[in-house]
């Protein structure tokens, strides 16, 4: 699935800078785990109303596996919200 275009850019304003860090999750994390491998990225059609969005599970430079649910405006990849990964995720993102 080529949804995320080279060179990656990210989208960020208060809203959902301050949404993840509800999550205990900071941006700088969110970024991390898409250039880093192995990376899932899924359409998430249940929420896809008014935009697209999408699944993405991965692991940030520190090993830490994030659910992170986005969508692509233009050329940027906008994070709408951020979270640890369940157990079970995890086993299945590390099969």
């Amino acid at each position: 699935m080529e949804i995320i275009n080279s060179p990656v850019e990210f989208e960020w304003d208060i809203h959902n800078v301050e949404h993840v860090r509800k999550h205990k999750v900071e941006s700088g994390e969110c970024e991390q785990v898409f250039f880093n491998v192995p990376l899932t990225v899924e359409s998430d059609p249940i929420h896809s109303r008014a935009e697209a969005r999408y699944f993405a599970l991965g692991k940030t430079n520190t090993n830490r596996t994030l659910v992170i649910i986005f969508t692509v405006r233009k050329t940027k990849i906008r994070v709408v919200t951020a979270r640890d990964a369940s157990k079970k995720e995890r086993i299945n993102h590390e099969t």
